[in-house]
Order: structure tokens, then C-alpha cells, then sequence
């Protein structure tokens, strides 16, 4: 028996012949894919520019003038509305009580609406009435929400004075948003009432998005319930976390309409929020220079704070986005 053996005319390492194509089709490709880009990018380029970019450069500008909103900035005063800043009692007040917003919604309020997402994602009878009652006072307005609870905290009238009459209590009543040591708690009690409804439900999305074979695991492994909230829930929960830390802290940085129905400030600037500050100075003093200076400095504190917050917190979040991106190209 003869085999004949025949050689391939082409080489197995030979490249593939690519189909002919001319210079200019890929520049052309190119030139095309550009323009749909800034075609469709260049509407949101224009908004963003007009109405963020525009506003904060003029406020910038008008913040050097000593200017009352009549006709065109003239009183150039430079940085004195800055240092003016600096030496204001009231403004380094509301620094401060920010902070304390900041902390108490950190850490009061956060792991509350944590707590109530973990229970709520048990398996309860009318559960899903739960979430509705816990986030409905989310969707209110802050102005319904401080109209209702002036009068629930009215003095001697109001709801909360009647039912702690009613139990025996009444000395713990009294004047909740008109006496300067109780002004921030009952202002924080109202606060908590009103977002952590909108924190428990990106919590339970963020729950409800862990696969239920790793607790089972973990169940049959004999962790327990707090083992496997600690080293399960709690590390798959992170990105969701450190979202709803950035939320609540650069709300309460801007807080305003709860605190201006509420209190608008009072008693003696002790609920008074920078936000608060700058209306009274710009719509009711008419010192616009010095309300676009506070202005400016509530922007720089916001994007300081989200600037380093991305860098440090929010940096591993972001990189395994842009990575999962990379991966289905």
C-alpha cells in the first residue's frame, strides 16, 4: 500500500489575509465614531455647563463684591466676605452643628435603618407593609414633614406632650424646638423619622442581592447568626454601605427646608444649618456678597469631602465597575 503524502501550498503560520480595505475607511470609522460621541454627549456638556458650571462661577464672582442684588456688582471688597467667614460666630456654629449632623446620621441613624433592613428581610408576615410604613415618610416633602411635627412637638397642645401626660411623664414635655438644649435632639429625632426609610431600602436591595447558598453554608458550617451578619452580610454589604455614608453626609452638609419650617434657625441660631445662614443673608439681609461666600465655601466643603471619599473609600467600589466593564468589552 502506497500513501502519498501532499505539502500545503500555505504555511500554518501564514497570517490570514485580512479582506482589502483603503487608507481612508478606518480614519473615516474613526471620524464617524467621534462625532456620534460629542453629538451625544454635547446636550448633557451644554446643561451641565449652563446650570452647575455658570452659577457656580458667577456665585464665585459675586462673592467678591459687597453687592445687595440691585444692578451689576460694583463694591469690590476681594476676600473680605471670606474672612468675614472666618470670624463669623454663627458660621463656625453651623460648621459644628453640621459635624453633629454628620456624626449622628453616621452613626445613629445608618445602622438604625441597617437594622431595620436586616429584619425586614426575614421571612415576616406582611413584611412588605413594613417597608411601605417605614419608607412612606421618605416620599413626604421636608415642608409637610416640618408642618406635621410643629405640631405634634407644640408646646402643652401638641401630640407629644398629651401622650406623655397621658402615661405620667410630663415633665419629660416642655418647649422641644423652642429651648436651645433640645432643639438638636428633637430636630435629630425628626430627621431620622424622615430619611431612614430611603437608607433601609438600599440596604434591602444591597440584602437582597447576597446568593442565600452562603448563609446556608455558613448555617450548615455552625456559624451563627451574628457570624455570619459579621464575616457574610456585612463585607457583601460594603459597596452598598459606603453609597448611603456619602448620601447622608452631603445631605446633612446641605440640610435646609426641614430646618427652615421647623425652627428656621431658632433659638438663637442653636438649629441653624449653613445652608439656613445663607438664605437669611441673601433673601431676607439682601448681603448677597456674603451669601454667595458661604455658598462657595458649602460647595468646597462637598466636593473636598466627595473628592476624598472617592479616593479612599469609594475607590475599590469604582475600580471593580470600570474592571467588570473592561471584562465585557
Amino acid at each position: 500500500m502506497t500513501t502519498t503524502y501532499v505539502q500545503d501550498p500555505t504555511p500554518a503560520t501564514a497570517p490570514a489575509k485580512r479582506p482589502p480595505s483603503t487608507a481612508g475607511r478606518p480614519l473615516g470609522r474613526r471620524f464617524t465614531d467621534w462625532l456620534t460621541a460629542v453629538c451625544f454627549t454635547l446636550p448633557a456638556l451644554l446643561l451641565f455647563g449652563a446650570l452647575v458650571l455658570a452659577p457656580i462661577l458667577y456665585a464665585l464672582y459675586v462673592s467678591l463684591f459687597n453687592w445687595g442684588g440691585f444692578g451689576a456688582p460694583s463694591d469690590y471688597v476681594g476676600l473680605d466676605n471670606y474672612s468675614r467667614l472666618l470670624r463669623d460666630p454663627v458660621f463656625r456654629g453651623d460648621l459644628w452643628r453640621s459635624l453633629l449632623m454628620v456624626l449622628f446620621s453616621v452613626c445613629v441613624q445608618l445602622p438604625f435603618a441597617l437594622g431595620m433592613a436586616v429584619l425586614l428581610n426575614q421571612k415576616l408576615r406582611g413584611r412588605a407593609l413594613y417597608r411601605m410604613l417605614f419608607f412612606a415618610p421618605y416620599v413626604l416633602s421636608e415642608v409637610i414633614t416640618g408642618v406635621l411635627f410643629s405640631m405634634i412637638f407644640a408646646p402643652q397642645a401638641g401630640l407629644a406632650d398629651k401622650a406623655l401626660g397621658a402615661v405620667g411623664l410630663d415633665g419629660l414635655g416642655g418647649l422641644w424646638f423652642a429651648d436651645q438644649n433640645h432643639v438638636l435632639p428633637t430636630l435629630f429625632l425628626v430627621m431620622t423619622w424622615k430619611y431612614f426609610g430611603f437608607h433601609m431600602m438600599l440596604y434591602l436591595a444591597g440584602l437582597q442581592g447576597i446568593p442565600a447558598e452562603l448563609h446556608e453554608a455558613a448555617r450548615i458550617d455552625g456559624a451563627g447568626p451574628w457570624q455570619r451578619f459579621r464575616h457574610i452580610t456585612l463585607p457583601l454589604l460594603g459597596p452598598t454601605v459606603r453609597i448611603s455614608v456619602f448620601l447622608s453626609v452631603i445631605g446633612a452638609i446641605q440640610l435646609f427646608d426641614l430646618v427652615w419650617v421647623v425652627t428656621q434657625g431658632g433659638p438663637d441660631h442653636h438649629s441653624e444649618t449653613m445652608a439656613v445662614t445663607l438664605f437669611q443673608f441673601g433673601f431676607q439681609r439682601y448681603q448677597i456678597g456674603y451669601a454667595s461666600a458661604i455658598s462657595i465655601a458649602m460647595f468646597l466643603i462637598s466636593l473636598v469631602f466627595a473628592l476624598v471619599y472617592q479616593r479612599w473609600v469609594l475607590r475599590r467600589d469604582t475600580e471593580g465597575a470600570l474592571t467588570t466593564m473592561r471584562a465585557h468589552r
